[in-house]
């Protein structure tokens, strides 16, 4: 049975969401993330203004009047929420958690998908698959998605990307919308996103707290690996570590950059001390308008 806790929890994103749903993203999403195709609707008498090139010639001769096909987008889709549990999500100075953002920022986009009548699945990875929700339609199952993400106990604590991605591509014989939210802690990920873009729209979230951008000057602290144990004593009042923090964080930034540009996968960069409305809607008009988030 689930703790009442984390029905409440749930409650709380469900309402905390909608009006972003209800007023910004639904559209928007729609908008972004277009259907498979075009698919035959009906055929209707022809109207001033109609394009001549879907005109039904066999039926305008039957009918002696002349009649088009209209077609409809092939709306239905699947959005596929692959999300990182790593211990490193546990990791957030300010507002929220790392992971308790990407909880929320899945929801809203999960909700915007089934108010379009699509699917929504989700996939919950560390170092290994912890859970895998099939794709299904409705209110209920992206709720079901929600409770997953804040009521399951990862058993592991490292990351691994390839092992995420390479489990999408054999679960997921479809193309997708592939929604990949990480801070990206890992390494040698760079061919099984390849291969996932090849197959899928595959968009990347990365999330990020600004203290693993800079750190204060504090003094001596120790610093804690979340997903590895490891801890190491740091004297933040040394300016050089400061610098040379901030210079690996920033280098770190710059190679994720420049992994997905080249290999055309839309980026999304969310932290836990801003809004994540901005970014997503950015990244929602850029895409409508150019076909790409980038």
């Amino acid at each position: 049975m689930i703790p009442e806790e984390i029905l409440k929890k749930v409650r709380h994103i469900e309402i905390a969401t909608r009006d972003l749903v209800n007023s910004l993203f639904s559209g928007e999403y729609h908008t972004a993330f277009k259907g498979q195709g075009m698919e035959f609707a009906e055929v209707r008498e022809y109207q001033y203004g109609d394009d001549i090139r879907q005109i039904d010639w066999n039926v305008t001769a039957r009918n002696r009047a002349p009649f088009i096909k209209v077609f409809t987008e092939e709306r239905e889709q699947i959005l596929m929420l692959v999300i990182d549990a790593s211990g490193s999500g546990s990791f957030g100075t300010l507002n929220q958690m790392k992971g308790e953002l990407a909880i929320e920022v899945a929801a809203v986009l999960a909700f915007s998908a089934i108010k379009n009548n699509d699917k929504v699945g989700l996939i919950i990875f560390t170092d290994r698959i912890e859970k895998y929700v099939p794709p299904a339609k409705g209110k209920s199952h992206v709720m079901r998605v929600i409770r997953e993400l804040l009521y399951f106990k990862p058993q592991g604590k490292l990351t691994s990307i390839t092992t995420a991605l390479e489990f999408l591509n054999r679960v997921t014989n479809r193309k997708s919308i592939c929604l990949l939210v990480s801070d990206f802690l890992d390494a040698d990920f760079e061919h099984s996103l390849k291969i996932c873009q090849k197959r899928h729209d595959l968009i990347a979230l990365s999330i990020m707290d600004p203290r693993e951008s800079e750190i204060p000057d504090v003094g001596l602290i120790e610093l804690k690996d979340a997903e590895t144990g490891e801890i190491v004593l740091v004297n933040t009042s040394d300016s050089q570590v400061r610098d040379s923090f901030a210079h690996n964080a920033e280098d770190r930034r710059n190679l994720l950059k420049r992994l997905f540009s080249s290999l055309r996968v839309d980026h999304v960069r969310i932290r836990t001390d801003q809004a994540y409305t901005a970014p997503l809607m950015k990244f929602f008009r850029n895409r409508a308008r150019h076909g790409t988030g980038r």
